[in-house]
């Protein structure tokens, strides 16, 4: 079969004549579109940056913006250039359906991760609780966050159930209330105890004097007098201040001869001869 290159020539001066000037828009449309879309998502990318945004959050906002404009631009220079779009949409929108489904998991877990990177509910450093797991935030990422456990385990959350559950952040704020419960013996002296309380915080750096200091009797329980103690320190030192003050408020009971009840149980032996 020989191609008829007369025929292929008379073909392409038509559609110049009749198309010429819409496909030089669309070509034009197209470059300067794509350019100036380049431009629009970088100044975006770095306004995003400059109001403190996550950076890993910043770039893929950048990407999504280009690809966005990008697409927009090609649509727009094809529909210019004489061509029907109303099939290539519905194709684009066939397909991002189509992905939509495959990867919805991922896709929530994305959201949630733009969530949390955006609303900034904790950041790294921070000692969370969270899906009944507790640990040091590592890395925040836009699908996953990575907890370092106290004995040296990286657990990975997925951001789609991480944003939609209670996240408890320890360390949130710079001061932390402690609180202990203390229980003596009914016999020892009330007003000794609370006064071996009350000094010790008075007297301890770590707490925190411009926070009010609580030592009251909190509960007459079963076997022991609870005096409910509370003050206020640092939350970087929460759990030295929280150790020591047991043990040492533990020696200074003991000095004083204060109890620290503990439960006993009294067994009775009886022995009855059987009768026969």
């Amino acid at each position: 079969m020989k191609l008829d290159l007369n025929k292929i020539y008379a073909s392409l001066e038509s559609l110049v004549i009749t198309h010429g000037l819409n496909i030089i828009f669309g070509l034009l449309l197209l470059i300067v579109g794509l350019k100036v879309s380049t431009i629009i998502a970088k100044k975006s990318e770095k306004a995003l940056l400059a109001k403190n945004i996550d950076a890993s959050l910043g770039h893929f906002l950048g990407s999504l913006i280009s690809w966005f404009l990008k697409i927009a631009v090609v649509i727009s220079a094809i529909k210019t250039m004489g061509f029907a779009t109303t099939s290539f949409i519905a194709v684009l929108g066939s397909a991002g359906l189509a992905l939509g489904l495959a990867l919805q998991g991922s896709l929530s877990n994305f959201a949630g991760g733009v969530l949390i990177l955006l609303l900034k509910p904790f950041k790294v450093g921070d000692f969370i609780m969270a899906q009944g797991e507790s640990g040091t935030v590592e890395a925040i990422t836009t699908f996953s966050t990575t907890l370092l456990t106290g004995d040296n385990k990286r657990i990975i959350l997925p951001n789609g159930s991480l944003a939609n559950s209670k996240v408890t952040n320890v360390n949130a704020n710079s001061t932390r209330r402690v609180d202990f419960v203390f229980g003596i013996g009914y016999d020892d002296d009330l007003k000794k105890a609370k006064m071996i309380l009350e000094e010790h915080f008075k007297n301890d750096p770590r707490v925190l004097k411009d926070q009010k200091i609580l030592v009251v009797l909190g509960e007459l329980a079963d076997s022991s007098v609870n005096i409910n103690a509370r003050a206020w320190t640092q939350t970087s030192d929460y759990w030295s201040f929280y150790w020591e003050t047991l043990e040492t408020i533990k020696e200074k009971f003991d000095k004083e001869g204060i109890s620290i009840p503990f439960p006993q149980r009294d067994v009775h032996h009886y022995n009855q001869e059987l009768s026969k």
